[in-house]
């Protein structure tokens, strides 16, 4: 027999050995006169016999207590997950309600049709307003490195790489177009030139 054979059975025969929590539920109690007859003592022994009943009192203490923190792990865990549950569920409820604002701006401008170029600026600059402003209440930030700034590739993406006298190596030459980061994750990296 190889030796994973015979954890295998060592194991077997321990599982078979134990006795189920069902069981001891279901088993009769010992009383205190089969323990002081299992310890080989006289019933006069008296005691013997109120340490026996001192320690079934223990035990059934320890097991209530067993099944009050057992009942009390379960709670934690079912309440656990319902928060995490409505985490996921509402997790953009924030982000949503800041975005509103900037699409009723959209859809306002569209609306009218006979307005000034000068109007239609006005009105394009309050809405980018208001979206950095749903980007700073999200923590939504701006990854947009100037020419001359270290390359960074944890925040930036090389699109390609120049030989350029005026920029040391390994630093940005031109960003293409910015990236963002949320709570200090990033959801787009700037994508940029690279001197080389």
């Amino acid at each position: 027999m190889t030796e994973k054979n015979q954890e295998e059975q060592q194991a077997q025969e321990t599982a078979e050995n134990l006795v189920s929590e069902e069981e001891l539920a279901q088993s009769e109690s010992i009383t205190d006169e089969e323990i002081i007859e299992s310890l080989g003592a006289d019933e006069s022994d008296a005691d013997l016999g109120q340490m026996v009943s001192e320690l079934q009192g223990e035990i059934a203490q320890m097991h209530e207590d067993l099944l009050r923190a057992r009942a009390e792990v379960e709670n934690i865990r079912r309440r656990s997950q319902e928060e995490v549950s409505k985490a996921r569920k509402f997790a953009l409820e924030s982000f949503s309600e800041s975005l509103i604002p900037v699409r009723d701006s959209l859809e306002a401008a569209l609306a009218h049709e006979q307005q000034s170029v000068e109007t239609y600026k006005e009105g394009v600059e309050t809405t980018l307003r208001q979206l950095t402003q749903a980007f700073e209440r999200n923590s939504l930030k701006e990854v947009a490195p100037a020419a001359g700034d270290a390359f960074d590739p944890n925040l930036h993406q090389a699109i390609s790489s120049i030989s350029d006298p005026n920029h040391t190596a390994n630093t940005i030459v031109q960003v293409l177009q910015k990236g963002y980061t949320l709570s200090e994750r990033v959801v787009r990296p700037a994508l940029v030139v690279v001197a080389v």
